[in-house]
């Protein structure tokens, strides 16, 4: 099965499909791998890219290219849905990454809910899918990854997010009203994406972890709209990966309730150990970007070689990388899963 393009290999992981050996991706969005070594060499760099087509796919383009990752991923932050919902923000530099600058609401209670958005007149977003569609017309074999930022998340960046999290308790009405306002703005957003040819949907949802919200809150908040999210992309005809930030141990019983195609987890999670208590999962990761930034690539690609031989499904970076981030650590982590 050695044939396989890097599509049809991370589209039967997907689909729990006997394939040759797991994708190595990193799937963009929260997990981005525009390190600044790369940008260096290619002149193709962030904040511009944020904002220009064609300089986006040719960035994406390079990552792919320069690192190994099986994948283009867009775009290159967080911040994106924030921005198109009213948040002010940075757009960063080279090697810090865009990050929200003020939000745009006190609270949830002031959250005016004015319709769905024409989300495709908004700038930045018409560049993503502008963006996806040339990767996908140019490059057939690779698949296009577009990502979201998850509604817990998206909503903390619209909302002062120390509020945000108390009135999940104090005020819940409010709180669900603007979390289902939220996650239908990323259904539409994922819809364009799509509709512009990406392959699949990866969400990233870093505010929606058991240690920020406990067990009872991730059930009745990230659960529950994350899953909203997922059963209307998978209307669109496309699957959907779910990274997961810290430790699951307090919500670990919760995440195969999770309707996503795959579970992304962070390097505290030990993947061997989930899908033994939970063989229905595909996992996904979980390489620690501390060691991929600080270790040698010789400790990359031990750790690589383990998690391989864990039986993990979809080898990846286990967050987002850090932009000093080594190309030679990075190889060595792709190098590895591709030479089995």
């Amino acid at each position: 099965m050695s044939w396989l393009t890097p599509k049809e290999r991370l589209l039967g992981a997907l689909q729990k499909r006997k394939i040759d050996r797991p994708p190595v991706i990193c799937t963009g969005g929260m997990m981005n791998a525009a390190i600044v070594e790369i940008m260096n060499q290619t002149g193709h760099t962030l904040p511009e890219a944020h904002h220009d087509a064609e300089l986006m796919a040719e960035l994406a383009y390079d990552v792919h290219e320069n690192t190994g990752f099986e994948n283009f991923g867009i775009p290159f932050c967080m911040t994106v849905e924030a921005e198109a919902l009213g948040s002010e923000i940075n757009y960063g530099t080279l090697s810090c990454e865009p990050k929200i600058e003020k939000e745009l609401y006190a609270s949830v209670a002031e959250v005016r809910l004015d319709g769905i958005k024409q989300l495709e007149k908004i700038e930045r977003i018409n560049t993503i899918t502008q963006a996806g569609h040339l990767l996908a017309q140019a490059y057939p074999e690779v698949p296009v990854i577009g990502n979201l930022t998850g509604p817990i998340s998206t909503t903390a960046s619209i909302v002062d997010p120390i509020t945000f999290l108390k009135e999940l308790r104090k005020d819940k009405p409010n709180a669900h009203r603007v979390i289902d306002h939220v996650s239908e703005h990323l259904i539409e957003y994922a819809r364009l994406m799509v509709e512009s040819g990406v392959t699949l949907i990866s969400i990233g949802d870093p505010t929606a972890t058991g240690e920020i919200l406990g067990p009872k809150m991730f059930e009745e908040y990230a659960v529950r709209y994350l899953n909203q999210v997922i059963d209307r992309v998978h209307s669109f005809g496309v699957p959907v990966i779910v990274h997961i930030c810290g430790n699951m141990n307090t919500v670990k019983h919760l995440i195969p309730s999770i309707k996503s195609d795959a579970i992304s987890t962070d390097a505290l999670v030990n993947l061997r150990l989930l899908k033994e208590e939970f063989p229905q999962l595909t996992t996904m990761g979980n390489l620690s970007t501390y060691l991929l930034e600080f270790g040698t690539a010789d400790k990359v690609a031990r750790q690589t070689e383990t998690l391989v031989r864990d039986g993990v499904d979809i080898i990846s970076p286990a967050c987002g990388l850090s932009t000093s981030t080594s190309l030679e650590n990075i190889r060595a982590m792709t190098r590895v899963v591709k030479e089995g």
